[in-house]
């Protein structure tokens, strides 16, 4: 029996969720637009995704408001920045899990201190807004050679644009 594609039957706002960003590739390309990748080149490089499942990703993210298309780019809106503490919470549970050594460290901008899991920095005692995050790469982080991968090898401000 095949799989459905969609969570019609489920009385659950974790299922409709699911229906934006359940598909593999898609919380990938969230995250880096949070780092500030907008150009769908950068994210194909990047991501080594194949185009075609690249542009349908990015479509429907535009269409259900996560992101909107600025003529080449790609930009997170206030509904894609949303989705920040579940991204992190992801990482953060992968990196106890499933890796040896973090892979990227996500830092209060203002303080310099590194954020909790909550997204809250343990120096002010406040949830920081992804604007005011820098990502750096911890001893886990795989150096590629793709520029967007190259340009986040400095620290650099979340959703600043990356143009390699």
């Amino acid at each position: 029996m095949a799989l459905g594609k969609d969570y019609v039957a489920q009385d659950c706002s974790l299922a409709r969720a699911l229906e934006v960003v359940g598909e593999r590739w898609t919380l990938l390309i969230v995250r880096d637009a949070m780092y500030g990748v907008r150009r769908f080149s950068d994210f194909l490089a990047r991501l080594d995704i194949p185009r075609a499942v690249l542009s349908a990703r990015l479509q429907a993210l535009v269409e259900t408001g996560v992101l909107v298309k600025d003529g080449h780019d790609y930009v997170l809106t206030e509904m894609g920045e949303e989705l920040f503490p579940v991204v992190h919470a992801l990482s953060c549970w992968g990196e106890r899990h499933l890796s040896a050594e973090v892979c990227r460290i996500f830092v209060h901008a203002g303080c310099g201190t590194p954020v909790e899991v909550d997204g809250t920095c343990p120096s002010c005692g406040r949830a920081v807004p992804l604007r005011d995050l820098e990502i750096h790469a911890g001893p886990g982080a795989l150096y590629r050679d793709d520029p967007v991968s190259v340009a986040l090898r400095s620290p650099h401000r979340m959703l600043e644009p990356i143009r390699p």
